[in-house]
């Protein structure tokens, strides 16, 4: 009998194992279709808790600790003096709350900008105000240790050394629930001043420089709406996968006659740019992006319109023309949209349909299966600037959901949903993300804040 060459053993292993996986996948997919997957709430009232936006890291790296904030009011603006808390819950510990910090520069969309610093063990940051100025707090929940930086970041490169943020005194003015109350933008009079835009900032000095001006921006490339009397913003702004570039998203609103009060919708370009402000480029021109992550470091996953299809989920390949629809008939609706580790599934939600229920499912890539993990009604009163999005977020280990939702009446909480049944297990060649801490740091981070603590 001839031995078959060791690389060829190798190969014919690894197909094997590939099409093992496979098939768990595809198993597991036509099971769940007939169940929905376990949720349990992992905080609870009378105050209420949400940690905002999709494309943040809430979990650590070991997936026991989720961050989180609470407040305690609900359905309507922030003022200056509203302060939420920000907490940690222990999922190995009956979901236990610890407090870490406080904030007053918030919105219900985005939150405070709370996360996990990326390539960190242990830190977690989030934005706040203290006297004339909005700044970026760096907490290690280990040691307690605080560090402030004298300006607010909204999102981190991969390897926790660069943010880059916009304005969030003009986006209060231009979107409320999305920039913080508290401070006035000094440029309100202006459509597109040379002194506002986004800054870099470096997370280890504290150092920040405007990169990107919104008169610059303005100026640049083919605007798709009739410009007169519009004002300008930046908002959305996230690194890619190896922190080469970052999207960030122009947007704009035009004006009424007589004054600088916003009327209508807006319009929306999407661009990419180096962490240094460099090399810009236009990725979407066509004035409609919504909903965006990183698939890898060159492509881009974003809800836009495009001459092709109209409105749809499409695939960009950053830095040329290459565009293509994704999951017309399995994702035709808009949605905060991520891709689980190995990008095998895409987590995805809806806005609330007819009966008011926001669907949350996972899209499989590899054959076009389409999971629902739940549909969570939305009471009318969650509408506009305080409406709860599910905004669901992945654990590093791919195996877990977290949502906001108000559907356990008790206002918006927390929810984890196991979905580990599903999409079976992760191997260490699929452990990459645009989202995700780097996974070796788990096995030297058993519990962050210790027994007791």
């Amino acid at each position: 009998m001839s031995k078959l060459p060791r690389r060829t053993f190798l190969q014919a292993a690894a197909g094997s194992l590939a099409a093992g996986s496979m098939r768990h996948m595809v198993a597991a997919t036509e099971a769940q279709e007939d169940r929905l997957p376990p949720v349990r709430a992992i905080t609870r009232g009378p105050k209420f808790h949400w940690f905002a936006y999709y494309d943040k890291l809430q979990f650590d790296p070991t997936c026991r600790y989720v961050l989180g904030m609470e407040v305690d009011f609900e359905h309507r603006s922030p003022r200056p003096d509203d302060t939420i808390k920000i907490g940690l819950i222990d999922l190995q510990d009956g979901d236990r709350w610890t407090e870490l910090g406080r904030s007053c520069a918030w919105g219900w969309q985005q939150g405070c900008m709370l996360q996990w610093l990326p390539e960190s063990k242990g830190e977690i940051l989030w934005n706040d105000r203290e006297a004339d100025a909005f700044v970026t707090h760096i907490l290690d929940v280990r040691t307690g240790l605080k560090r402030t930086i004298s300006y607010p970041s909204y999102t981190v490169s991969p390897d926790g050394g660069t943010a880059v943020a916009p304005d969030f005194r003009r986006i209060n003015v231009m979107r409320p629930g999305y920039g913080y109350a508290g401070l006035p933008d000094p440029h309100e009079r202006e459509l597109a001043p040379k002194d506002s835009g986004i800054r870099r900032i470096d997370l280890d000095t504290g150092h920040h420089e405007l990169i990107i001006s919104l008169a610059d921006i303005a100026k640049f490339g083919k605007i798709p709406d009739d410009t007169a009397r519009v004002k300008h913003y930046f908002n959305h702004l996230l690194f890619n996968t190896d922190g080469s570039r970052f999207i960030f998203l122009h947007r704009w609103r035009r004006l009424d006659n007589d004054g600088y009060r916003s009327v209508g919708g807006f319009g929306t370009r999407m661009l990419t740019a180096t962490p240094d402000g460099k090399d810009i480029r236009v990725v979407d021109p066509h004035g409609k992006t919504s909903h965006f992550i990183w698939r890898d470091a060159n492509h881009i996953l974003a809800w836009a319109w495009h001459p092709s299809h109209g409105n749809a989920f499409y695939l960009y390949e950053d830095g040329t023309d290459k565009v293509e629809p994704v999951a017309r008939e399995a994702m035709p609706r808009n949605g905060h949209c991520t891709y689980l580790p190995g990008n095998r599934w895409i987590l995805n939600d809806t806005y609330p349909d007819k009966e008011r229920k926001q669907h949350v499912y996972l899209y499989h890539v590899p054959t076009g299966k389409k999971v629902p993990l739940g549909a969570f009604h939305l009471p009318p009163q969650y509408k506009g600037e305080w409406r709860c999005d599910t905004h669901p977020r992945f654990s590093p280990d791919g195996k877990s959901v977290v949502i906001d939702s108000p559907h356990g009446g008790n206002g918006r909480q927390m929810y984890l949903i196991d979905i580990s049944g599903i999409v079976g297990p992760v191997t260490g060649a699929q452990r990459t993300s645009s989202r995700a801490l780097r996974p070796d740091t788990a096995k030297d981070c058993p519990g962050l804040l210790g027994d007791g603590a």
